[in-house]
């Protein structure tokens, strides 16, 4: 494929990006739950300025594009660390499993944590002497299968579960995707996903709860009524993409891949993602990217990667190692780090 013809479907995956940005005025940034849905991990896709979409060819692919497994000849397994914004750990791990002919299974694990925090009242500002935490988790089962040489389909069905203190909120949510190779420009692969489509979430627990007075003119009056604060729900993060990706150079020893995604989430501003791959004799690999173009009031968004793949000794495992630097901008930068195993 040349970078001219790249460059076209590029233009296109543009187009999708910038489709209605100047027909929607007002941001709908902070309308919806499990917001940590929509940290990606995998550094070798992070790398690539999160566009992976159309790539989705390892364990990560449980969360980019679940159809991707179905390419995934061994059993993989994958962990993945970052130290998230705030002070917050985000952990990923995840599981492949070929079933020959029966397609591929796959089970995913996400994680949002902090560290314990004081209890403070303006009464006690200096803590009450209890700790309180937050964390968020999501449990995922993926199955994908080939249709045809050219076209797999995977779906992903997970639970979902928010925790701050005694509050709690849980939602099921379903994801789709598909992967299409095509013979257009030397191979590209047009890749597209529907993440998070669930039921809504709603806190609940005893802190919501309080006593209070029922008639504050009548003496003697019990002040004891037990009484709920009644939360109100919020969706989950829906999210559309769709991405195209393809080598600019495909050689035995040296290869560059290009991709880009179209970004369609239903709490934001469309965006998208692009980014290149340099690989050699797929021992080492070099990325970067950009990721958020076009979103307003996106912060940083520059993707650097760097992963090394080895066999292990006296086995026919192979396991990669993946890093990615992330620029925040104000929020400061992200280090992603990633372990692969194939056995």
């Amino acid at each position: 494929m040349s970078i001219k013809s790249f460059l076209k479907v590029l233009t296109i995956l543009i187009n999708l990006a910038l489709l209605n940005i100047f027909g929607q005025p007002i941001s709908k940034a902070g309308t919806s739950a499990a917001n940590f849905l929509e940290i990606s991990p995998g550094a070798g896709a992070q790398g690539i300025g999160g566009a992976f979409v159309s790539i989705a060819n390892d364990a990560s692919a449980l969360y980019w594009n679940a159809s991707g497994i179905a390419t995934i000849e061994q059993k993989e397994i994958i962990f993945v660390h970052t130290n998230w914004i705030a002070e917050t750990s985000f952990d990923y791990a995840g599981l492949v499993l070929p079933l020959s002919d029966f397609g591929t299974l796959g089970f995913s694990f996400t994680s949002l944590s902090m560290d314990d925090m004081k209890v403070r009242t303006v009464d006690k500002p200096d803590g009450t002497g209890e700790f309180f935490s937050a964390g968020d988790i999501a449990v995922g089962v993926s199955y994908a299968n080939k249709l045809t040489d050219r076209f797999s389909i995977g779906m992903t069905v997970k639970f979902i579960q928010q925790k701050i203190w005694h509050m709690t909120a849980s939602a099921f949510a379903l994801d789709i995707g598909t992967l299409f190779r095509t013979d257009l420009f030397g191979g590209m692969v047009i890749g597209a996903s529907m993440s998070n489509f669930g039921t809504p979430m709603k806190l609940e627990g005893r802190d919501a709860r309080y006593f209070i007075r029922v008639d504050e003119t009548k003496t003697g009056s019990n002040d004891q009524i037990p009484t709920n604060i009644e939360l109100d729900s919020w969706d989950l993060p829906l999210i559309f993409q769709i991405g195209v990706s393809t080598y600019l150079l495909n050689t035995d020893n040296y290869k560059i891949k290009a991709a880009a995604d179209a970004v369609h989430p239903s709490n934001n501003y469309q965006s998208m993602n692009t980014g290149l791959e340099f690989s050699f004799k797929n021992f080492l690999f070099i990325r970067g990217g950009y990721q958020s173009l076009f979103l307003k009031d996106a912060e940083g968004g520059l993707s650097l990667g760097l992963g090394m793949n080895s066999r292990i000794l006296f086995s026919d495992a192979m396991v990669n190692f993946d890093y990615a630097f992330r620029d925040f901008g104000r929020l400061e930068s992200i280090h992603t780090f990633s372990v692969g195993i194939k056995f």
